[in-house]
């Protein structure tokens, strides 16, 4: 099996029930919406990333800047992870992180670059060995000091079998480490699989490695942040009878926290669907947007914390249609959140986005794009330097960014 076909043979298999579902399927359900409320603006954004650029991620500098990463095809087809930094309106021009390697080309798998307190920056990174025929995926991590010379790039994973090891995210866990959530799935994709926690210091070396949950979803992407508390991961997990919802982890006060259900959906779901949370923090304030098909409602959802993730509200309906899911979330300095998600649309798929107070209370939605799902990709949102931004990808198979404001 090539290593994109675990994600293919799932979006067909998800899609087939979608296109049951398309229409006025949760046209009735009931969701509140603030009367003062104003919807998003869309300001276009140009960015430096080149053509055949994808798999957009952000984050924020030490000073508090944008940082948009992605992966870029060059002339001789070879592939290049990227960088560039955005201050006082102007964008950096676009560093080159690691060059001529085998990144795994899909939108879950996102790259991402990210600063420590110190300034140092780190990437990650996901690669396969190169045959058609293996479905082997590794993690690859490099550190930069300057932002220009990065460090040889090492494998995170310990065991180097020719299994999958992926849908990694990446957080500041300390002044001079960084933590890589990652997925190990030792008997294959029809198996739960591994989460996992490395941690790599500001020089690029590997520290240690703990497993931290034994079954999860095999391929669904793990979410992690930085509370007032400490870290907090999300992710999808699996049970015996297939029960395949939210969850997350805390490591508080020196320890990791047991793992509990963000909300019991009850999605019983015999495959994988690519598709999973997004949690952001602002301190103690978090928030929680995820995908779901249970009862057949392929929707997305939101849940907000007040004090680190220890408890949630009631899940709120964010999306208003029948839901493609893959979504991003910020908190916002006021303790609201924005959240992106695709949605079905006439002609393909929208990216949409709405504001969601810490009480659930929905803004209105803004269509930010459309396309198709597989050109717009994964969004991502950021709010940094006082901007809140996404990327999407385009038909053109060049990397979009907009300015939302309200």
């Amino acid at each position: 099996m090539p290593p994109n076909s675990r994600y293919s043979e799932n979006m067909d298999f998800l899609n087939k029930g979608l296109r049951s579902l398309a229409g006025p399927l949760l046209a009735s359900a009931l969701f509140v919406v603030s009367a003062s409320a104003q919807t998003l603006k869309v300001e276009a954004m140009p960015n430096p990333a080149g053509a055949g650029s994808s798999q957009a991620s952000w984050s924020a500098t030490k000073a508090g800047d944008p940082l948009m990463s992605w992966v870029e095809t060059a002339k001789d087809g070879s592939y290049a992870l990227e960088y560039a930094t955005r201050h006082n309106g102007q964008w950096s021009a676009a560093h080159v992180i690691a060059a001529h390697r085998h990144f795994f080309r899909h939108p879950a798998e996102l790259p991402e670059v990210i600063a420590l307190n110190d300034g140092t920056l780190v990437a990650h990174w996901i690669e396969t060995p190169g045959a058609e025929e293996s479905e082997a995926e590794f993690i690859y991590a490099s550190t930069s000091h300057d932002g220009t010379t990065w460090t040889k790039p090492v494998m995170v994973n310990h065991d180097t079998t020719q299994i999958q090891h992926g849908l990694a995210s990446i957080v500041a866990s300390g002044d001079h480490e960084a933590s890589i959530v990652w997925l190990e799935a030792p008997k294959g994709e029809d198996f739960p699989a591994y989460l996992m926690r490395t941690v790599v210091d500001a020089s690029g070396t590997v520290k240690s490695e703990e497993k931290l949950d034994p079954n999860v979803c095999t391929c669904c992407p793990t979410s992690v942040v930085r509370t007032a508390k400490g870290l907090l991961i999300a992710y999808r997990g699996a049970t015996p009878q297939d029960i395949r919802d939210i969850t997350i982890m805390r490591f508080e006060g020196g320890k990791w926290l047991p793992a509990k259900t963000v909300f019991p959906d009850g999605w019983k779901l015999n495959a994988c669907p690519t598709n999973a949370a997004s949690a952001s923090a602002n301190g103690d304030q978090v928030a929680v947007a995820w995908y779901t098909a249970a009862a057949g409602k392929p929707r997305v959802e939101f849940a907000a914390s007040k004090d680190s993730g220890a408890t949630f509200t009631k899940p709120a309906l964010v999306s208003t249609g029948s839901a493609y899911g893959y979504v991003s979330s910020v908190v916002n300095s006021d303790g609201s959140a924005t959240v992106s998600w695709l949605e079905r649309g006439p002609q393909g798929a929208r990216v949409l986005a709405r504001v969601v107070s810490a009480a659930g209370v929905m803004g209105p939605v803004t269509e930010v794009a459309k396309g198709t799902r597989k050109g717009v990709g994964y969004p991502r949102l950021l709010q940094a330097g006082g901007e809140t931004l996404i990327a999407w990808g385009s038909a053109d198979s060049k990397l979009e960014t907009a300015k939302l404001s309200k």
